[in-house]
């Protein structure tokens, strides 16, 4: 019997069209295509500097990572950058199959376990039950907990978010084909709009996919045309970045609540949205629905995996009241070793 093959790491390509090495990882379903090498240099003195650097010169990475054949339209990724932030272990650009968003908390969630388990954090003692890692967002610093065996992961990771506030409640916004519509604006690193799917004639555990896009994308350029984002540390963060319909279980239960996330150019989060649930814990806790380190859980209706989350303590965001909010989850590779 012959021996094994041997196959190089690498196959071969068009040396003008430089390789991309990536990882790709999933949190709750939701992909991460994680750059390891061959993404050009991202110039810029801040990280939202990068950014701005990234859409306007280097969007074509995007577009090669994220779209078919390499991607697919609900494909999300990271390109990994170096911070200005002293404390921040690394910086982290989002790419979507629109652009770039400012918080990514299923991204934040399999990071933390990747820049463990490739040495970008110090080793953490090795009697260690959870190592951290500082990721620099474009929204700000979030540290991430990572569960930990020496110095590799386990797989459960729990983060801590850039203050989440509640922009507006009750806004009242014509949507075109379905009338007025309530809706709730929240930001947990990007700004959602929040409404229940059943004030869409739709029930957001059984509705087809298809349905509940199209509801979740027409109220998101409702508001988009009728309510104007601002945030109080930067223009680059002004911006809705999507739509989450929910099953209307706001008032705390033991009980998982339901939700799906349309966002960017109508991706669907497969995972119940880190982000989104910062949003949420920060709306149900201003509307005195959620207490400090009351935990709730909240399920994806696409796949049914689940996030947990609570408001740890109170903060500021500019004039704003803020929590921070911790979200859990469990991160696992998809790429090479399957987990």
């Amino acid at each position: 019997m012959a021996g094994p093959l041997t196959v190089p790491w690498m196959p071969p390509h068009d040396p003008g069209t430089p390789a991309l090495s990536v990882v790709d990882m999933h949190t709750g379903g939701e992909p991460l295509r994680i750059v390891l090498a061959g993404c050009p240099e991202v110039v810029g003195p801040t990280l939202l500097a990068k950014r701005r650097y990234m859409r306007q010169h280097l969007d074509h990475v995007r577009r090669r990572l994220m779209f078919e054949p390499r991607g697919h339209r609900d494909m999300y990724g990271a390109v990994l950058v170096p911070s200005e932030l002293p404390d921040a272990h690394l910086g982290v650009l989002f790419l979507n199959n629109e652009g770039y968003s400012s918080m990514c908390g299923h991204a934040v969630l399999a990071l933390g376990r990747f820049a463990l388990d490739f040495g970008l954090v110090p080793a953490p003692p090795s009697d260690a039950q959870e190592a951290l890692v500082n990721i620099h967002c474009p929204c700000g610093l979030v540290a991430a907990f990572v569960e930990c065996e020496g110095c590799r992961s386990r797989g459960p990771v729990r983060f801590h978010s850039v203050p989440a506030f509640v922009l507006a409640t009750d806004f009242l916004v014509d949507v075109p084909g379905r009338g007025k519509v309530v809706v709730d604006i929240a930001y947990g690193g990007a700004f959602y709009a929040f409404v229940s799917a059943e004030k869409l004639g739709l029930d957001v555990c059984s509705a087809k996919m298809g349905d509940l896009v199209a509801a979740a994308s027409a109220v998101t350029e409702a508001v988009k045309a009728q309510f104007k984002i601002s945030h109080p540390d930067s223009e680059d963060l002004a911006f809705l970045y999507g739509t989450i319909l929910t099953d209307g279980k706001d008032t705390y239960n033991e009980e998982p609540t339901t939700n799906i996330c349309v966002f960017a150019d109508e991706q669907v989060d497969r995972s119940p949205t880190g982000s989104g649930v910062t949003a949420r814990i920060a709306l149900q806790y201003h509307k005195g629905l959620l207490e400090l380190n009351q935990t709730r859980a909240f399920k994806s209706s696409a796949t049914g995996s689940v996030f947990t989350g609570k408001a740890v303590r109170e903060a500021k965001c500019g004039d704003f009241k803020a929590v921070i909010v911790e979200v859990s989850g469990q991160a696992h590779y998809t790429g090479g070793k399957l987990d």
